[in-house]
This record gives structure tokens, sequence and C-alpha cells, in this order.
């Protein structure tokens, strides 16, 4: 007996290592979710090419990740490779956030934040506006190469190249001031890093958006495998209400449902909405990203039959069966408090952040010397790192040995942003202020226009043992 065609491709598929990918035409589909969904491409894809674009005081870009002169501007904020403690506080607070929301919603951040979603949104958006609906792309696809495929297929890539492009200069443009960068273009005066990220980066938004789209999920991100481990039976995922949808059967619009047929008709409008491809009426699968395209579609359906909705929803595998829905349970407060804690945390800390550094290190070659009037001295080196956005000019001062002078080559020191000076100070001391051997004292720097800009170290005056 031979095999039918479709039996041939299928055993070619069993046989080879990867499955072979089938081309996936989303369906349009609109309500509640679609809505949230356009709303947080708006919102992050808003955030994204607007940011680099605003100015915090004069001529400072208020985003700024200047990596050659080693630090970030963050509205108020400017860091530095000191300040890299705040990036580990960010990735555990984005580690919990995921956790939290995770064990409560399941793959919220897939369906509707994850930069893959988002800029796949946008390019299907692109697609639909040039090649028009689902069935019309289907349609396109099996056309013969001809003036009107070629027009359409070929306008699609522009417009995505195009944008693509764009996308990879704002991205550039968080690690270059974005305006310096712009007039560099029509003259092609941007250096070999800043051309190369955008053309990388422009080509990797291409790439993954508008030809990879599902198979980043399936395949690349690491997420869709380990989520699993984040789920319990309270979590809200999309499933679909196999009680009472089975047994499915088709059924004309304003038509009694029959006494032996659940309520879906088998219309398979939700697998056409999914962007992945699958049948969330096969169960929960890994390659759910949770969009709630296939609810929004379902839902559509259940409207026009006069059915209930919510034959396909967001539910938990506990409700399913009749146990209840328990969202906020013991896990859900331990993940939100460390959180907050985390959160609060590092915003005290930033908020309290002296943006001034000083360190104070001790002449290695002398401990002690005697002056040519009999006073007693120590040399030091301080080091002042002016964390600020602005120069500031110190003043340097002592406290913990009454009497004692300090000298330095320049009273009062000025510092640029960013920049680190080092300054030798002598502490001079005459015999009978000096009451022990070692005597505590703390070197000082403080800002002459922002006395609440100051930082400070304890140092050690040593005298000779027979001073005494």
């Amino acid at each position: 007996m031979s095999m039918t065609d479709d039996e041939k491709r299928a055993a070619q598929d069993h046989d080879s290592l990867y499955a072979k990918r089938k081309e996936i035409y989303p369906r349009e589909v609109h309500g509640v979710f679609a809505r949230w969904r356009v709303i947080m491409v708006m919102l992050t894809l808003g955030i994204y090419y607007i940011l680099p674009w605003i100015n915090w005081g004069v001529g400072r870009q208020a985003v700024l990740f200047d990596i050659p002169n080693r630090k970030f501007n963050i509205f108020a904020l400017t860091l530095w490779p000191q300040d890299l403690i705040y990036l580990s506080a960010v990735l555990i607070i984005s580690a919990l956030a995921l956790f939290l929301f995770t064990a409560v919603g399941g793959r919220l951040w897939c369906g509707y934040s994850c930069p893959q979603t988002v800029w796949t949104e946008v390019f299907l958006w692109i697609e639909r506006k040039v090649e028009g609906s689902r069935p019309k792309q289907i349609k396109l696809a099996k056309m013969p190469w001809n003036t009107e495929k070629l027009m359409k297929k070929g306008g699609k890539h522009v417009v995505w190249v195009l944008f693509s492009l764009w996308t990879g200069f704002t991205f550039v443009g968080y690690f270059t001031p974005i305006r310096e960068l712009l007039a560099q273009v029509p003259g092609w005066d941007m250096g070999p890093w800043e051309t190369f990220w955008i053309f990388f980066y422009g080509f990797a938004t291409y790439g993954n958006a508008g030809w990879l789209r599902e198979q980043v999920c399936i395949y690349m991100c690491p997420y869709a495998r380990f989520q699993s481990v984040m789920f319990d039976d309270n979590t809200l995922i999309i499933s679909y209400d196999e009680g009472r949808g089975e047994p499915r059967g088709g059924r004309k619009r304003g038509e009694d449902k029959p006494a032996d047929k659940g309520d879906c008709i088998d219309c398979g409008l939700c697998v056409q909405a999914c962007p992945t491809g699958i049948d969330i009426r096969e169960g929960l699968q890994y390659q759910c990203i949770a969009c709630a395209a296939c609810i929004d579609a379902c839902d559509e359906v259940m409207d026009k039959m006069d059915y209930d909705p919510g034959l396909v929803r967001y539910t938990t595998l506990n409700e399913m069966s009749g146990k209840g829905l328990d969202i906020f349970r013991p896990r859900v407060f331990v993940y939100a408090g460390i959180l907050v804690a985390v959160t609060l945390l590092m915003l005290w800390s930033l908020f309290t952040r002296i943006p001034l550094s000083v360190d104070i290190t001790r002449d290695r070659n002398v401990l002690y010397r005697e002056a040519d009037s009999g006073d007693l001295e120590n040399v030091f080196s301080m080091k002042i790192m002016n964390q600020d956005a602005y120069t500031h000019t110190y003043i340097v001062t002592m406290e913990g040995l009454d009497g004692a002078v300090i000298e330095t080559d320049n009273p009062e020191i000025t510092v640029n942003s960013g920049e680190v000076i080092e300054l030798p100070i002598r502490v001079r001391a005459s015999g009978d202020l000096i009451k022990e051997r070692s005597t505590s004292i703390t070197l000082s720097a403080t800002s002459k226009d922002n006395p609440e800009l100051t930082d400070s170290e304890d140092a050690r005056f040593i005298a000779p043992a027979d001073w005494f």
C-alpha cells in the first residue's frame, strides 16, 4: 500500500532532527486582551524610542550609558563603576519580580512585555497593513511570483528593514548621545562600534521579529523550558474548559445547541489566532506564551453563538478541578515581601547616597617625622572622587586631635565630574598635644557650595615610643 504525500512528509519530519517549520499566519483578533497587548506595545516601545531624546538639565541626556567615560546618567543620578552594586540589586529585583508574576499569572511577561513579543506584534501589524488579513496573506504566499507579490513582499521587507535600523539606531543612542549620533548619520561619520551595533541590533530585530518569530519562543528562549518550576496548581494559566466544551461539534449560528454536544463548535479560530500555532484545547503546552489571543477569539465566537464567554479563559488547575480559586497564597506573599524589601532598600540607598568618595592612605615610607620646629608630622594621601554630575570645590578638614593643623598644597581643591584627585596631606602636632602613641583622627572633604556633600575616612596619627 503506497503512502500519501502527507504521510511521506510526516515520516520525513519524524526522521529528521528538527521538525519542519510550518508557516504561521496569526489571525487578527479584537477584545479585552488584544487591547491590553496594544497598550503594552505602545507603552514599552514608546519608552524605548522616546527616552533617549529627553534631556535632564542643560544639554545632558536623561538616560545615557557613557561607557568611554565610565559613567551612567539616569535622570538626576550619575552612577560610576563603584556603583555596580546597584546593577546587582536591579538584577535581583527583576528576578524576584519574575518569580512573583509567574507564580501569580503564569507567562504574563511573555504575552505582554517581552521584547520578542512586543516587536513581533509591530512586525505583524506592518505585515497586515501591507499584505492584508490572514486569508489574503495565505493566498499571497501560495500565489506564483508576479508583480503584485513582488511589490507586497518587497514593500513589507523594506518597511521592516527601515524600522529595524531605527531600532538599532535608538539602541546605540543609549550609549552615544543620540543627537550627536543623528548628526553623524548623514555624513556617515559614525565610529566603527556605533556602525556595528546599529546594524547588528537592527539585523537581530529584523531576524527575530520578522523571520524567526515563534521559533524564538519555542526553541531559543530558556524561560519556556523552566517556567513550570515556578508554576503550581494555583497559578493562572490559559486553559480550555473541556468539561463544558466537549464533545465539540459544528453548528450554525442561531441553531439550538445539540444535546450531545458541548459549547465548542470546533471553528478553529483559537488555533488561527495563536502566534505560536498551538491548539489550546490540547491542554497547557510550553509553547503557550499566555498572550490570550485565543481567549479573545473564542469569546467573540461565544458571543455570536449567544453562549456564555469563558470557554477558553485565564484559570487555575485547582479551579478547573472544582477546588476553587486561591491566587493569594503563602509563596506569593513571600515573593512580594522580599521584592518590596529589596526594592525599598535599594531606593533608600540611592536617595541617601553621597556622590563623593574619599580614600585615605598613609605614606608607607615614613610613619612619622620630626619637623624643624620640633613638631611631629604624619603624611597621608587623600584621593577625592567626584561622583556627581557637576564640578565641585572641596575643603579638607580634620577632627580627633585638638590643636593639630593640616597642611596641603591647596586648601581648596576643585574636582571635575568623574575625576579623581590625589592630594598629599601633612598633619602636624606639637609634643604637648600628643597623649598617645596612636591617636584616631578623621580626615574629611566637604563641598564648598554644598556642605551636605561630604565624606570622611578614619586614620591613625602615629608617634614614636620615646616621644613621651
